[in-house]
Formats: C-alpha cells, structure tokens, sequence
C-alpha cells in the first residue's frame, strides 16, 4: 500500500471518498501459452497488474481470489459436446484452433479460471466487498460462440458470467468497447430478453459482424444494440454513441447488473486496430458506466482485448480510477476523427428498433 504520507492533502481526500474496486486476477494461474510473438501474450496480465501499482489507484483496491469455473458453469453459454470436444484437443497438445487461436497443455485449465473468476467476483460483490470490481483474465472471450472458439478465444467468460445472474433470476446489460465486435456475446444472447447487449467497435473490422442493423431476434428485438465506428474514429463519437444510443438503452432496460467487455485494443497505440482512443476516453467511458450502475456492487469489468502493454496498463489505470471515483492524471481525451455520421446511422436504426 502507499502510506498516506506520500500523498497530498488533495489525493487524501479523494481516497477518503473514493469507492472500492474489488480486483480478481488469475495472474498466478495463467498457464495459456500462446508464444511470444502472439499479440494475446502472457505479459498482458503483468501490464494489467502494473496498473494498479499506481498510487491513484492503488489504495482503493481490495484483492480477491479467482476460482476455476467448473463445467456445469461453462454449459451455462456453451453447448456440452463442445466443451468436451475443446477439452479433448487442447490436452491433446494439438495447439492451433484456427490461424488467430493459439492453445498450450495449459490452456484448458487456464480458460476454466479465466471464466471462475468473473464468477468469482460477482460472489465477493455479494457479500458487500467493494462497489464494483475488475476481473484480469486471459484468454479473452466474446469471440466465443455457444459452440466455436474463435479469435483467440476459448470460453465466452463474460457470457458465463450473465447466464449465472440470470439463472437466479436477474437481468443484465452487457456494454462490450473492445475494438473488434463481440460476435460470441451477441450470438449466444440474440434471443433472450434478460440480457441486454450493446457494442461500440470499429467496422469494418475482424470479424465482420455488429452492423447497426443487427438488433437481436423477434423474442429479444431492440435489445441488442450495435454502434459501428469507422477507423480513425476519436473517443469523443464513443461518448456521443453512449449519451444518445447506448446509455438510454440501458437505462430503459433497468438491469440488476451491468457487465463491461472490457477490451483495450481501441487505443490509438495498438497495433490490432484502426481507432484513435486514449486512456482519458476510457476513464470517461467508465464514468459513463458507474452513473448507470443499478446498484453500489453490481458492475463487473471484464478484460477482453488490448495488445499494447504501455496502453493497457495505463488504459486499465483509467478505468479503475474513474470506476472508483478518484483524480488520475492520464491522457487527454480524443476528438475531432471520423465517426459522428456513423452515431447518427446508428441512432436511426435504434430508433426504428424500438418502433418495431
């Protein structure tokens, strides 16, 4: 911890009103070996545990164990026989799923962990240990359909994370700002009315899905929410998507929880990528997310994407920071690219969604 000696009188302050973020990594149980070369590399959670090091940030975390999900927990977003298939290759040492999706010995094991602990989380929120927490994980998951791995991802953690709430009855709203559209989350929720999915991603872009047309089946219609953003788009049309499209959606969908994709590849510096955000656009999107938290511990940041380390760490910072409530020197929030046209498409397409 850093004494309170070595702060201001002004960070003091903040700290004393800043709310706790509950922070579950699987740091030490990350046995997924994708290879150095590969952008979705091991190194990705030591980015992410730098950024909470940061005196900004650091004294409002309090640290939770993850536990690996069992199998039953997986079914709950993926059919049974491929889970056994998935298992069945990766322990078989074969490793390559497609071009893009790497696996180890280790990655099955790691995968079940990376799903247990968003699992993992939303129990310590239960039991009243912090307003909101964030869950370090890899592989990351939203690629992930009900039967396919896809786009180094294995288990769709933040899909096993709904289901379990909504198996108890609950109602969640999952905001996905990675880069790439989650085609996994949207396909396993297209057509059930107690999750709520909505995406801001650049199109056209990996792996071609979440035009703003696509707003969920007749059983669950309007609740899934697209807001494509062309490359070179600035994190100013983000916020604009989340005021005008996204925010009121959810708002009008009164979730018990509120689950964030949260990936960071949208940022100017990786190389994945064509958007032009900074680690000030994140910060101002998770102070989007906690005025619309239904409640004090229920919102849970899950990490999907982001490849530089630099951007990572310092785009994970923002996020914690802006989640607990606390000042944080950061980078400048982005405007002026492309991008408002394509909120105004979006916005029209929403509107038709909820005349239907």
């Amino acid at each position: 911890m850093v004494p309170s000696g070595d702060l201001s009188r002004s960070d003091r302050i903040d700290l004393a009103m800043a709310a706790p973020v509950l922070f579950t990594s699987m740091l030490d149980v990350d046995h997924h070996d994708t290879g150095a070369w590969h952008p979705e590399r091991s190194s990705r959670l030591p980015a992410v545990q730098v950024a909470i090091a940061d005196p900004a940030v650091h004294e409002v975390i309090e640290m939770a164990e993850p536990r690996q999900a069992t199998i039953d927990d997986l079914a709950l977003a993926h059919d049974a026989s491929y889970l056994a298939g998935l298992e069945q290759f990766i322990t078989s040492g074969r490793g390559e799923l497609d071009p893009d999706t790497q696996t180890s010995i280790g990655s099955w094991e790691t995968a079940r962990w990376a799903a247990g602990s968003g699992l993992a989380a939303i129990d310590a929120l239960d039991r009243g240990e912090a307003d909101a927490a964030f869950v370090a994980i890899r592989p990351p998951g939203h690629h992930a359909t009900a039967t396919q791995a896809m786009g180094f991802c294995l288990i769709n953690n933040v899909a096993v994370a709904a289901r379990a709430l909504t198996a108890r009855g609950q109602r969640v709203a999952i905001l996905d700002w990675d880069v790439h559209h989650g085609n996994g989350t949207q396909d396993i929720f297209w057509d059930d009315d107690r999750v709520l999915y909505a995406s801001i991603h650049e199109s056209p872009a990996y792996p071609g899905t979440g035009r703003a047309s696509e707003v969920g089946a007749s059983g669950a219609a309007g609740l899934t929410v697209n807001v494509p953003l062309p490359a070179g788009a600035t994190g100013d049309h983000s916020l604009a998507a989340f005021d005008t499209i996204i925010g009121p959606a959810i708002e009008a969908f009164a979730p018990d929880w509120i689950l964030v994709s949260a990936g960071y590849d949208a940022h100017r510096a990786d190389p994945l990528a064509g958007l032009a955000w900074t680690a000030g656009d994140y910060g101002l999107l998770a102070t989007r997310v906690r005025s619309l938290a239904p409640a004090s511990g229920r919102t849970v940041f899950l990490l999907e994407g982001g490849y530089d380390l630099e951007a990572l760490t310092s785009s994970v910072t923002a996020t914690i920071a802006a989640v607990a409530g606390v000042d944080h020197e950061t980078e400048a929030p982005s405007s002026g690219g492309p991008g408002r046209d394509d909120v105004i498409i979006a916005a029209r397409f929403r509107a038709r969604a909820l005349e239907s």
